[in-house]
């Protein structure tokens, strides 16, 4: 079985119709109801309501997955970009609800999945989702971005931690989603990113969503040596190239979060 947290966002409904056509057993929670919630029900998902600030509703939908279920696969692919503004303009309570539902909320989940025993042979895999913000300051998107900073690292924690699981973290670039409406919406309290939202979704600059199934499909094929504990882009990372595969299987620091390069020239 493969899980997939928010399979009504537009990442996790795309992995879903991509794994329920291949043959898979798809099991997922929603927020929101929507045609895509209906079409992959009506394909043989199972979908539960889940709202990820709320911790009764996590944990309602943890009594609900039976616990002789085994699974394979776990996508954490909830993303929520607001509130977007200043810091000190913001109201810090939906600053810290935010941070619930893009990280605490999937933790919460992953915790209860993770204590769902496997008789199966081999090991489980983990993927979350970072993106922005990862190398650089992105103004106006502080409770997103350091949401997905903290998944980075405990991408890395957790699969350090436990050798029969696999986790790795993917960042799927520019893809056609509802996510990029709430930067719309905010108009010019989203800065420089309003008018680039804009841009890129005028013209066809946005990543296929294709690379990012055939992705996150790579790292499940991969081996834990390869994956393990990192952080791969879509775009900008040769995933599909065997040299990569070398290299990373040869340097256990690459992709991952670390303040090297950093020295001064007379340090």
């Amino acid at each position: 079985m493969r899980i997939i947290i928010s399979i009504s966002s537009d990442i996790g409904a795309a992995l879903a119709s991509d794994w329920l056509s291949s043959g898979y057993e798809v099991w997922g929670t929603y927020r929101n109801w929507s045609a895509k919630c209906e079409d992959l029900r009506k394909h043989g998902a199972v979908l539960e309501f889940c709202d990820l600030i709320d911790s009764n509703s996590i944990q309602n939908v943890l009594s609900k997955f039976p616990k002789y279920q085994d699974w394979s696969t776990l996508v954490l692919a909830a993303g929520d970009q607001k509130p977007i503004g200043l810091f000190h303009e913001i109201d810090f309570e939906e600053w810290a609800k935010s941070v619930q539902s893009n990280l605490l909320g999937q933790l919460h989940l992953l915790h209860g999945f993770m204590n769902v025993k496997s008789e199966r042979e081999g090991k489980r895999t983990v993927i979350l989702f970072a993106g922005g913000g990862t190398n650089n300051a992105t103004e106006r998107y502080s409770a997103y971005t350091i949401s997905k900073i903290a998944s980075i690292k405990i991408c890395e924690l957790l699969d350090f931690e436990y050798q029969d699981y696999k986790f790795a973290c993917l960042g799927p670039g520019w893809v056609e989603s509802k996510i990029h409406n709430s930067t719309i919406e905010a108009g010019v309290r989203a800065g420089k990113n309003f008018e680039k939202t804009k841009m890129m979704r005028s013209g066809s600059l946005m990543n296929p969503m294709r690379d990012v199934i055939e992705c996150c499909n790579w790292v499940i094929e991969s081996e834990k040596s390869v994956v393990g504990g990192r952080n791969f882009s879509v775009v900008h990372d040769s995933w599909r190239s065997s040299r990569l595969y070398f290299e990373l299987q040869n340097n256990s620091e690459i992709y991952k979060l670390r303040r090297f390069g950093n020295k001064l020239k007379n340090d």
